[in-house]
């Protein structure tokens, strides 16, 4: 959930109330992932983030609903079927996540190329 009630503090607030409602470790990725496979099940976006607990996962889900960028829909079966998707706003971040993807592709490339600095003294 956004922190700020408030964005009118500063030329940079409108950076700082995106990185609040996509920001953390977590959101970005399902984000993404949502933008790549479209609807999604629960146990399929775990698939994709194995290292997010489930708690973890159900709270950044929540907040992504809460923000309006993700929809969850419940089926009314035996059991209960879940399935999450972008929301019209969700997929309007659809070139900042895949600006996100491209700028760490290539800093990701340019890390490897660099040969390993020499310890000083050595």
């Amino acid at each position: 959930m956004a922190r700020h009630k408030s964005y009118e503090c500063s030329p940079a607030c409108p950076v700082a109330a995106t990185l609040d409602l996509i920001g953390g470790k977590w959101k970005g990725l399902i984000l993404f992932h949502l933008l790549e496979g479209g609807t999604l099940r629960f146990g399929e976006l775990r698939k994709h983030l194995p290292d997010v607990t489930q708690r973890m996962m159900t709270q950044q889900l929540r907040e992504l609903e809460a923000s309006g960028l993700v929809h969850r829909r419940v089926y009314a079966e035996v059991p209960p079927r879940v399935e999450y998707s972008l929301t019209a706003q969700g997929q309007t971040l659809r070139e900042v996540i895949l600006a996100l993807k491209h700028w760490g592709e290539g800093y990701l490339g340019q890390k490897s190329r660099k040969p390993a600095l020499a310890v000083a003294g050595r």
